[in-house]
Order: C-alpha cells, then sequence, then structure tokens
C-alpha cells in the first residue's frame, strides 16, 4: 500500500528479533563474514549500491546508520546517503570528494560561515580557487562561470540573511555547462523541498537540526545523484567522516515526529511575527512573510512549508543596546545552532569580527542595522511574545 511520507515517518524498520519499535543500537567496528567469498561479494554489493543490512567494516557505518540512510534517501528520493559525525562534515565530504586541483568552485556569498572557511582558505592551499557570486543577482553567477568552473554551491534561503534564489534557473545553467551543483538544504528540509528532484547533484542536510529536533545529537545527511555516488563513495570510505550508531538511534527518533515539529514551528512563528512586524524598532524580518516580496514568491515556486527560523534587522546607534535586548530575554537561550524544541536568540556580527562570519562580498545592510537571529521554539507563542516586547524596551 502506498504511504505518505508522514506515515512512512512513523513505521520505520523495526527490531523485530526483540519486538522493539525502535530498530537496534549496533555498535561495531569488525564484522564477521562465513567465507572470504562472502566478503569479497559484500564489498561488490556496497559499491555497486546494492541494498545492504550491513556494511563490511565499521568505519562505513552500522546496522543502525543503515536504517537512517534508507529513512534519509526515501525522504530525498536520492540514488544514496551518506551520513556523517557533524553536520558541517557533510559539507566538506561533498567538497572533497568532487574538487581537485585547479579547478574553481562558485559559492553564494551568503553561505553558512565554515562553508565560506572551507572554500576560500583551506580549499585554497589545495590550489582550488573560490569565487563568490551575489546571491540576488543571477547574472553576477553566470558571469562568474568559466572552464574551469567544477561546481556550484548553493545555501537556499541563505544563512542569516535568508536570500531566496531561482533554483532551477542555477540548475539550467550549471547542466548546460557541465558543473556539478550542491544546495544546503537544512532550512527546508527534503520534507519541503527535495534538491535532486530540481536536478541538483549533491542535496545536504544538517542532521544537527530539525531532523534531530532535541538538541542532543550531531549529524550531518548528503544525499547524491548516480552522477557522483562513486566519486563521494571514494572519499567517504577513506575519510572516516561516519555517523555513530547512537547518533543515528538519536536522529531516526527525531525523524518520526518531523513533520508534526515543523507544522508547530511554523504556526508558532507566524504569531511571531504577526506580532515583530509591529514594532517600530524593527527595521525588517528576514523571512518569506509578504506575498509581494520576491523572496516569498520563490519560497512559494519551490516549497512546501516553512519553519521557525529567521532574522530580525534592528535599526540602532548603539549596539550596546540590542546585545542588551538579546541578554534580557528569558525564553530564548543564546546559543549557536537551532532546530531543537527550545527558541533560541544569537546575534549575528557580519562584518569580520567572527572567524564563522567572516566579512560578506556583497551585503546591504547599514553600519547602524543589527542583525538578530531568532529561532521560534515549540513554547506558547504568547509566552514568546511578552518576552520579546519586555526585552524590545531595552533598544535604544
Amino acid at each position: 500500500m502506498k504511504k505518505s511520507i508522514s506515515t512512512f515517518l512513523k513505521h520505520p524498520t523495526k527490531d523485530n528479533a526483540n519486538r522493539s519499535a525502535n530498530p537496534p543500537v549496533t555498535r561495531a567496528s569488525t564484522i564477521l563474514f562465513n567465507s572470504m567469498q562472502e566478503l569479497h561479494q559484500h564489498e561488490k554489493n556496497i559499491n555497486a549500491n546494492k541494498k545492504i543490512s550491513y556494511y563490511s567494516y565499521g568505519r562505513y557505518g552500522s546496522s543502525t546508520t543503515i536504517e537512517l540512510e534508507n529513512i534519509i534517501k526515501e525522504l530525498e528520493q536520492a540514488h544514496h546517503v551518506f551520513l556523517t559525525g557533524t553536520g558541517f562534515g557533510g559539507v566538506a565530504l561533498a567538497l572533497m570528494s568532487v574538487c581537485r586541483p585547479g579547478d574553481e568552485i562558485l559559492v553564494s556569498d551568503n553561505v553558512y560561515g565554515p562553508t565560506k572557511e572551507i572554500s576560500e582558505d583551506l580549499l585554497k592551499e589545495f590550489n582550488i580557487n573560490a569565487i563568490f557570486y551575489d546571491p540576488e543577482n543571477f547574472k553576477d553567477l553566470e558571469n562568474k562561470v568559466t572552464k574551469k568552473t567544477r561546481i556550484i554551491v548553493v545555501e537556499n534561503p541563505g544563512s542569516i540573511t535568508f536570500e531566496f534564489q531561482d533554483l532551477s534557473k542555477i540548475v539550467k545553467l550549471a547542466k548546460r555547462k557541465n558543473i556539478l551543483t550542491f544546495l544546503d538544504n537544512t532550512w527546508g528540509t527534503p520534507l519541503y523541498l527535495k534538491p535532486l528532484k530540481l536536478g541538483f547533484d549533491m542535496s545536504f542536510t544538517s542532521a544537527t537540526k530539525y531532523f534531530s529536533g532535541h538538541s542532543d545529537a550531531m549529524g550531518g545527511s548528503l544525499a547524491v545523484n548516480k552522477k557522483v555516488f562513486k566519486k563521494v563513495m571514494f572519499f567517504y570510505k577513506l575519510s572516516g567522516y561516519r555517523m555513530s550508531a547512537d547518533e543515528a538511534y538519536l536522529i531516526i527518533r527525531g525523524l518520526r515526529t518531523l513533520d508534526v515539529r515543523l507544522k508547530q514551528h511554523f504556526e508558532n512563528t507566524k504569531e511571531i511575527i504577526n506580532f515583530l512586524k509591529k514594532q517600530k524598532k524593527i527595521k525588517e524580518i528576514l523571512y518569506p512573510h509578504k506575498p509581494s516580496s520576491k523572496n516569498y514568491k520563490l519560497w512559494k515556486k519551490y516549497y512546501s512549508g516553512a519553519n521557525g527560523l529567521l532574522s530580525i534587522v534592528i535599526k540602532s546607534k548603539k549596539k550596546s543596546s540590542v546585545i542588551k535586548f538579546i541578554n534580557s530575554l528569558e525564553l530564548f537561550g543564546i546559543g549557536y545552532s537551532w532546530g531543537g524544541f527550545e527558541s533560541l536568540v544569537i546575534f549575528q556580527e557580519l562584518r569580520g569580527a567572527s572567524k564563522y562570519t567572516k566579512k560578506r562580498h556583497y551585503f546591504r545592510f547599514d553600519k547602524d542595522e543589527h542583525i538578530v537571529r531568532l529561532h521560534i521554539g515549540l513554547e506558547d507563542p504568547k509566552d514568546l511574545i511578552a518576552d520579546l516586547k519586555k526585552s524590545l524596551k531595552h533598544i535604544k
């Protein structure tokens, strides 16, 4: 019987041997075989991407990580899914698998800080040149393509500033020029956007965020098509980037409620935005909430839903008052990451003060405009609004 994604997420493989509703946690380094012929045949099956229930060595994963791979593979409609020990590990896996000395990579200027760092700093040491393009100007991307361009790296919407790009135009350009494409889809998740169906070669999601949903596990998911499978598998098996069985178990647990959690995050966020847009101290809300805006139209074109992550732009000559606003919030934790059950807040320094938010090449905000990122959690939105209202009074 054909099942919806919501039903599928509630019924991944169970532990039939122990009659448990959840899969077992299998921790292993050595995997035992009955003969050398069986071991060699199994290696061939892995390399051919045939369906398996265990790997040939613990560095590649275990039966628990395979269960998670299969769930995400269905969500992504992918040829294969590679799991990494941290979210960023999936980005590194993608770039290190396909980039070689002499290549150029085109990177959206609004990508996650460490993605910019590996592109701009580490890859340079391997004679790979990163060129950044304006995410709000497709012509800029088009004009920067050369014969050396190996891959286009996109994050949609952009990290911190939430610009949406016309994804199909990027894919068409890349295919015309025989360039690979990578999309960081952590914000949308494959529940709301399936990059591989759009034509991207690699779709990345930080499993630390909404996949886990409980702020207690870290991991990355890199879904790939057949075209890049062998290259990624080659580096994956050598690098040891794999996810642990314990993290995989926690993320499987989180995925069971991904659909209902994301719906509630979105409902809460809409209530918060209705409050924020009436506040004179807030100049702009960086979220696809205005039907007349370009970002809203591009969101509606590609996504079937949204979540709880947004930024607000506060205009103030006193940065210290913006920091005071953040520090006075009671229900918003101050910390990195997002996608868990709780609300979070963080000041985003984009002008070179942090190695993780290096100076942007394209930046449309004035010096007296400050960006604060909010993650709207699963608390009662009325309480969150009361907290925000009280704390906004500190902004001068």
